[in-house]
């Protein structure tokens, strides 16, 4: 396993839809091991494949099944690991709102309206088709990765005010970055 470069925004790979997983292979695999490893190594709790620079849709989640209990060494609690290859939502309920942050915009939070259930689609590595209902902080995180894979970021949810000075914020960083 290997840790991948995270993309940040505003790279504009973050904005392309990705096209649908069409071989389960070895090679897959190892990709969704890869970007396990990646977004633990950056204490994530999902991560989508543009994220990385691969324009396909997959999506790695690690998430706690009840984000209410803090997890402790000696009090692990049991996750929601999953591989979603080609996901898609099915059905969503409950409005929420949610506070959420990105690897992709680092050091940056954000409240944005989500939903707190959703139904959605999925395969695993195998190509095995799964329906699953997913709420809480889980739905949250499929809603969010999902989007990833439409091109499209939780910051877009902002006041196009917000949005502007972000992308300003970060184009400078972006550029201070590379004459390092």
């Amino acid at each position: 396993m290997s840790i991948l470069q995270v993309v940040t925004y505003p790279d504009e790979r973050l904005r392309k839809v990705c096209t649908p997983v069409t071989v389960f292979d070895e090679q897959l695999r190892k990709l969704a091991a890869d970007m396990f490893e990646t977004m633990y190594d950056d204490d994530g709790v999902g991560l989508a494949g543009p994220q990385v620079g691969v324009l396909k849709r997959i999506v790695v989640m690690d998430v706690p099944v009840d984000s209410t209990v803090e997890e402790t060494p000696d009090r692990p609690q049991p996750h929601f690991k999953e591989v979603l290859i080609n996901p898609e939502i099915i059905l969503k309920s409950e409005p929420c709102r949610s506070s959420e942050g990105c690897l992709s915009v680092p050091d940056y939070t954000a409240e944005v309206d989500r939903c707190n259930r959703v139904t959605f689609r999925y395969q695993d590595l195998d190509g095995n088709v799964h329906e699953l209902e997913a709420h809480d902080l889980h739905a949250i995180c499929v809603q969010h990765e999902l989007d990833h894979l439409d091109g499209k970021l939780f910051i877009d949810k902002l006041s196009r005010l917000k949005r502007e000075r972000l992308k300003i914020k970060y184009t400078k960083l972006k550029r201070a970055q590379e004459h390092r």
